[in-house]
């Protein structure tokens, strides 16, 4: 539970409700209550094309410039020639606004956002009148529900009403019902992009959308004064608010070929007008409880619930330990990816679904260099599987969109994007109105990163059947692309050229910074995770035997990962200064978590120059380290298995958060801090990590656990080979563990301790408990010192 003693006052005081689709942010006004409004198709722009056919005319010569050791040069070239436009900008819809007519005193005011149901309410009394409302997104019957009650007869009386920031008209359709009618722009020039006229709208162009508001009072009446809606002496009133948008996929025009808005945001409308509020309600509760509860956390620590939540993220800010805070923390990333990813839906942006802006930052894409990955980190090992689902089918348009890209920009074969994705699956490098940095325009491995999620999806399932028909033909695209991007370097290695690693820079030999060389360490480990991808996927299928060699060869001619004169993990593949030591993107060490090609059992030297190069930025953090680094590093120190650095960062995260628990990018550069939620699911990520990680060849109970949680059970989580995991440990130590296997396998567990039960179906040997499971049967280990 969340809860506040007071209405918020701004936006990212509001709380967030949403079932994947439709996201709202709710105030908890006491004279006017205001709901923000998104759909997530709403978005500026339209399909586009890879429009910069002169990307393949440069490309050779940076190669080059780059391997002559020119690299400022060729980063030059890049910027000035090899970029394509900006993405679109997820927009906001709109806000439903209540004007209450009584009083502005009140008394015993509370607001909460209750996560295992998913219903935000505010309560409070006025005037000797207690008046209670509460709302929720229902994904089961796509509507927007509120409801106001009071205990006094007759007691309700509001003004309600639809408004937009964008173009649109509001117009009365029956006495009980208002529509709001919109129009997005064509073009909006991101935030950090300035322009004399950023929002363009143009005459044919632009998605159209459909706001509904439905007022079901209960006694009293209904008048309609223009475009409001005024309610007069109801006992009780529910409200029902749908919406749609014209968007029909990311390559259809939504003007021209366009979905009906009107018509699908009346339908929802009207089929949920077949229930009752008490079954809307029973029916949004089951379905999110499906999701919600499959996954519950209990630590025995000191509990604060009686103490509103913003003043709890003060206390812990000023020193104050509140480990429940961690736990309302983890379930908070939880409730975000079940209120803003379902299949069906668009995948979770930077801001989950949630915006308040035409101009949002970063307009509010799918960042690719990191933040995409991390929103979806989670899904996996907190038991949320089907929630990546709005995932795979953006890869699935990347595919097309992506391999129309690198067939125009590097005459290459497959697909791939770079490092932001819109609803139109922009996969092009952006920034060429402004000759963008390529430190962060520059990076076309967008589809290596994603389809590790991809992989796990498999790891994690078992599945064939999804492995055949999504996964490894993603896959296999994006190594085709990988193959024949790769050029041979004089020694004979097989290189990515020009290459980055995200948005960091080095110092070359002739002292000048630059972004672009030869196979940065991202680069190196992601083909080499997607080759072995494509190559254990085609084993398993009994396909592509021809193809499966050559990704053999080409995997063996990869540089590998390297130490450094710090005794730090390189960055770049020559040992560079770093031009910004503290820099908040550790990209090189994707080896360690997400994947799996560092760890300390099997790769120690590696597993030690992980550490040293996250001491190295600690020197220096507060540089630029930000929410989401924090969110990184609780992943980082989980896997190096160090227990009180992974909680450290995880105090160091709960401590920064907006009132309502939303990450803030606290970023020292910036005056006004942004929402981004990628730390929210990492931090939940993060959290499932130190609980319990199967990465290495075994399922691994407790390898982080810090000492601050002595005592706790945990319930529902997920490991590679298809297990869910119920455990329950005391004095750091596990005491019982439940495994069941969905799939036939050998379960190994790696334990420090013995089972106090053995028989025939376990064997112990090196600390490994092997299990032989089948699938559906469920095995308890006790364990004893």
């Amino acid at each position: 539970m969340l809860w506040y003693k007071a209405p918020a006052n701004e936006w990212v005081e509001s709380l967030p409700i949403g079932n994947g689709r439709l996201g709202g942010m709710v105030y908890g006004g006491v004279k006017q209550e205001r709901i923000s409004l998104n759909e997530d198709t709403l978005w500026s722009g339209m399909p586009s094309e890879a429009d910069n056919a002169e990307v393949v005319n440069y490309l050779e010569k940076t190669r080059e410039l780059i391997f002559a050791e020119k690299y400022r040069e060729a980063q030059t070239i890049i910027e000035n020639h090899m970029l394509g436009p900006w993405s679109s900008s997820y927009q906001a819809m709109g806000d439903l606004q209540i004007e209450f007519l009584h009083g502005l005193e009140v008394i015993d005011y509370r607001r909460e956002l209750n996560l295992r149901t998913a219903i935000t309410s505010t309560e409070y009394k006025s005037k000797g009148v207690c008046y209670y409302r509460e709302s929720f997104i229902s994904s089961v019957d796509q509507v927007m529900v509120v409801r106001l009650e009071s205990d006094t007869p007759a007691g309700i009386d509001f003004e309600a009403s639809l408004t937009s920031p964008l173009q649109h008209t509001v117009f009365m359709k029956t006495k009980e019902q208002i529509v709001l009618q919109g129009k997005a722009p064509s073009i909006v020039e991101p935030l950090h992009d300035p322009s004399e006229q950023p929002v363009i709208y143009e005459e044919g162009k632009g998605m159209s959308f459909q706001m509904n508001l439905l007022v079901l009072p209960e006694g009293g009446r209904v008048e309609a004064h223009g475009a409001r809606l005024l309610v007069k002496s109801a006992n009780a009133v529910t409200l029902l608010f749908s919406a749609a948008t014209s968007f029909n996929g990311f390559d259809k025009d939504p003007v021209l070929e366009g979905k009906d808005p009107a018509k699908l945001s009346e339908k929802w409308l009207n089929e949920a007008t077949n229930y009752s509020y008490e079954e809307l309600k029973s029916r949004h509760i089951a379905d999110h409880q499906s999701f919600f509860d499959r996954v519950e956390l209990e630590l025995d620590v000191r509990n604060y619930e009686s103490i509103p939540t913003d003043e709890r993220i003060l206390a812990v800010r000023d020193g104050k330990i509140d480990d429940q805070l961690a736990i309302l923390f983890f379930n908070f990333g939880r409730y975000l990816l079940i209120t803003s990813s379902r299949p069906g839906t668009q995948p979770s942006n930077l801001q989950g679904i949630w915006n308040n802006k035409t101009r949002p930052p970063w307009t509010s894409n799918n960042t690719t260099n990191i933040n995409t990955e991390m929103n979806y980190w989670l899904t996996e090992t907190c038991n949320l599987p089907e929630l990546s689902q709005p995932l795979f089918d953006m890869l699935k348009d990347l595919q097309v969109a992506g391999g129309k890209m690198v067939d125009v920009y590097y005459k290459c074969r497959g697909w791939t994007a770079h490092h932001g994705v819109d609803l139109w699956r922009t996969a092009a490098p952006q920034g060429a109105k402004s000759k963008g940095p390529a430190s962060w325009a520059y990076w076309p491995m967008t589809g290596p990163w994603l389809c590790q999620h991809l992989w796990e999806h498999y790891a994690f399932s078992g599945s064939k059947e999804f492995l055949q028909n999504t996964a490894y033909p993603l896959i296999k695209g994006v190594a085709l692309f990988c193959l024949d991007y790769l050029v041979e370097d004089s020694e004979g290695n097989l290189v990515s050229v020009p290459s980055t690693s995200p948005e960091n820079t080095f110092i070359g030999p002739d002292g000048v910074h630059a972004a672009v060389s030869i196979s940065s360490t991202l680069d190196i480990a992601l083909m080499k995770d997607l080759f072995t991808y494509c190559i254990d996927s085609s084993e398993i299928l009994g396909v592509d035997e021809e193809f499966r060699n050559k990704l053999i060869e080409a995997r063996e001619r990869l540089l590998p990962l390297k130490i450094g004169k710090h005794g730090q993990l390189q960055e770049w593949y020559k040992d560079f200064d770093e031009a910004e030591p503290g820099h908040r993107h550790t990209a090189h060490l994707y080896a360690l978590h997400p994947s799996n090609q560092i760890t300390p059992r099997s790769t120690p030297e590696l597993a030690r120059a992980a550490r040293v190069t996250l001491d190295r930025r600690r020197v220096y953090e507060g540089t630029d380290t930000i929410g989401w680094c924090f969110a990184w590093n609780i992943c980082f120190y989980a896997r190096l298995e160090e227990p009180e650095m992974a909680y450290e960062y995880l105090t160091k995260l709960v401590a920064n958060p907006f009132p309502n628990l939303f990450n803030a990018h606290r970023h020292p550069k910036l005056k006004e801090y942004p929402l981004t939620v990628e730390a929210n699911f990492g931090a939940t990520a993060g959290i499932a990590e130190m609980l319990l990680q199967s990465h290495d060849q075994c399922i691994h109970l407790l390898p982080a656990i810090p000492k601050a949680w002595k005592k706790g059970k945990i319930k529902g989580l997920r490991a590679r080979g298809g297990y869910e995991i119920d455990m329950e440990w005391d004095n750091g130590k596990v005491i019982k563990t439940q495994i069941k296997a969905l799939n036939d396998g050998l379960c190994r567990i790696r334990t420090d301790y013995i089972p106090g039960i053995v028989n025939e179906e376990f064997i112990i040997k090196d600390g490994i408990i092997e299990i032989k499971a089948k699938a559906g049967k469920t095995y308890l280990l006790e364990f004893k010192d």
